[in-house]
């Protein structure tokens, strides 16, 4: 039964535990703590990884790049085994463990073993985004259209608020080191790596122990297939979805958008910190308070955008959501101060989580709402979301390799912001009023 209250809940519990990765790791203590560790025998920012001379940053853009090309080739496959199989749950806790142990790992680095710290980062951003994309394909399976946008919002505002949480007892045990033995900043960072890991697996048991499993396609048909069917069948059922979406013109021309665009979301998402830290040298107690700054702001815009969409529908709620982003690309290209630089990041925090938790329930709406292979569906936007992912911070690492500056990577990111505009703008923009739950339902 769709709209269960306590399955809705348990869903938006998957973005209270994982978030704080996202948060704690990907965009603010390791990203600072990586610039500070990560360097050579003469403390500078060029270090060897695997008998190449690279600099930390750039590294640290290329490794998230590389994470995501990997999770985009393999996630097409495990997602339309997943629904063959209907072991979609499964296939997001393997995920899930891989990552939250991954993270925890990181306790262990130390300059000596940076290699070993970012093969890890790299695992533990495997296993968040492949987690995701089984995650996702759950919201068209428990909740009806009209509850899209609403129960999207809600997922990614416990996210930011479960992530924040964490995120201050991390800030407690580092500021206040003398409270815990006066230990050294250096473990307070790395303890903070190891809670993530634990928040996350613990928080994963509600949606886990509560989110329906999947039905077997071979019980279906009648049919008992081994493992060796799974895979074969997986793949016929990843080419029917596949030729499914070619007759889907609206699901094609948002994925193409949502592809351009979202290299410009995540992007900045992933690199704002470094971006502070590099051409601004704001001091990491500064930057740690600016990534909360726009968790916080992130809540109340998904909320907002949420109800935008439904006055004037999805397309043009993000199509708002983008020119804003523009505006932020020209912001950041000439922001010189720090409380310029707050400023601008108040902005982005408004936007985050709209068009994030936008972008996932306008493609709900786009697919067909009566296939029972959701994983396979969401792999294509899954895969989009990670190539996006891939290309943009691959070009912002480029750019940045070849011309020095960081400023020129976001003049790059203004102009996929204007193309992302531009393809939305071919796509009719369709109001879905939301039937109001009970109060019940939503708590």
């Amino acid at each position: 039964m769709k709209n269960n209250p306590r399955i809705l809940t348990a869903w938006t519990y998957y973005d209270w535990a994982n978030s704080a990765h996202a948060l704690v790791i990907v965009s603010s203590i390791f990203p600072v703590y990586f610039s500070a560790v990560a360097l050579n025998d003469a403390g500078g920012p060029v270090i060897d990884f695997l008998g190449v001379s690279i600099k930390n940053s750039v590294l640290f853009s290329y490794t998230i790049s590389a994470a995501f090309l990997f999770t985009a080739l393999l996630s097409p496959i495990c997602t339309a085994i997943a629904d063959y199989s209907g072991r979609k749950k499964a296939f997001m806790k393997a995920f899930c463990y891989l990552g939250a142990i991954s993270c925890s790992l990181l306790f262990f680095f130390t300059r000596e073993t940076t290699t070993f710290a970012v093969i890890c980062f790299w695992l533990s951003l495997i296993g968040w985004s492949g987690s995701i994309v089984f995650y996702n394909a759950y919201l068209s399976d428990i909740a009806t259209e009209d509850q899209y946008d609403r129960v999207s919002a809600r997922g990614f505002s416990m996210g930011y608020a479960g992530s924040v949480l964490l995120m201050l007892l991390n800030l407690l045990v580092i500021l206040k080191r003398d409270w815990f033995g006066n230990i050294s900043e250096g473990l307070a960072s790395r303890i903070a790596f190891l809670t993530v890991g634990v928040w996350w697996i613990g928080f994963a048991q509600i949606p886990l122990s509560r989110l329906p499993d999947g039905i077997r396609k071979d019980h279906q048909e009648g049919k008992n297939g081994g493992r060796s069917s799974y895979i074969f069948n997986g793949f016929r059922a990843l080419q029917k979805v596949f030729g499914e979406l070619k007759t889907q013109p609206l699901a094609q021309r948002f994925l193409l958008a949502f592809f351009v665009y979202n290299m410009g979301v995540q992007t900045v998402m992933y690199v704002a910190a470094l971006f502070g830290s590099v051409e601004l040298k704001m001091a990491g107690d500064n930057l740690i308070v600016l990534i909360l700054l726009l968790q916080l702001v992130a809540i109340p815009g998904a909320y907002g955008f949420s109800w935008l969409s439904g006055r004037v529908g999805n397309i043009y709620a993000l199509m708002v959501s983008i020119f804003i982003w523009i505006g932020i690309c020209a912001g950041a290209y000439v922001v010189q101060t720090e409380t310029q630089f707050f400023m601008l990041a108040s902005v982005v925090g408004l936007v985050m989580g709209g068009i994030q938790s936008l972008s996932r329930s306008t493609y709900a709406k786009l697919i067909p709402a009566t296939t029972s292979g959701t994983a396979s569906y969401f792999s294509f936007y899954d895969v989009m979301d990670k190539f996006s992912i891939v290309l943009g911070t691959l070009l912002y690492g480029l750019i940045e390799q070849l011309t020095g500056s960081m400023r020129n990577s976001v003049l790059a990111l203004l102009v996929l912001f204007v193309a992302g505009l531009a393809m939305l703008a071919r796509i009719p923009s369709q109001k879905i009023y939301a039937t109001p739950l009970p109060e019940a339902e939503l708590s």
